[in-house]
């Protein structure tokens, strides 16, 4: 009986789809093409109950992945898998008490 050899050579990982559990590709997970992040300026917030509010409404609209408050600027960052309007957007935030949307921050 004869015995093989396999030789494997190492390659670059890079752009791959690998999740990094074996130790062999990046670590972190790639990023979703399709991300987009909009900020928003919005007013009538003051208190964490607000924030709590706000957030809560806007993490229902479709295609919301996340949302962070800074309650003392007003400005309200909203990251989603999908461009978001600003009707969908100031309609969440009057749903979460009558606050008001004020406009969209350039980023």
């Amino acid at each position: 009986m004869s015995e093989t050899t396999v030789t494997i050579e190492s390659s670059s990982t890079e752009g791959s789809s690998c999740c990094g559990s074996c130790g062999t590709g990046s670590a972190e997970a790639p990023a979703t093409a399709s991300a987009q992040r909009a900020v928003f300026h919005v007013t009538g917030m003051t208190c964490g109950h607000c924030i709590s509010s706000v957030t809560a409404e806007l993490k229902k609209v479709g295609g919301v992945t996340e949302v962070a408050v800074d309650l003392r600027s007003g400005r309200v960052t909203v990251d989603s898998t999908e461009a978001l309007t600003d009707a969908a957007v100031a309609a969440a935030v009057e749903e979460a008490g009558g606050y008001v949307l004020a406009g969209r921050i350039e980023a």
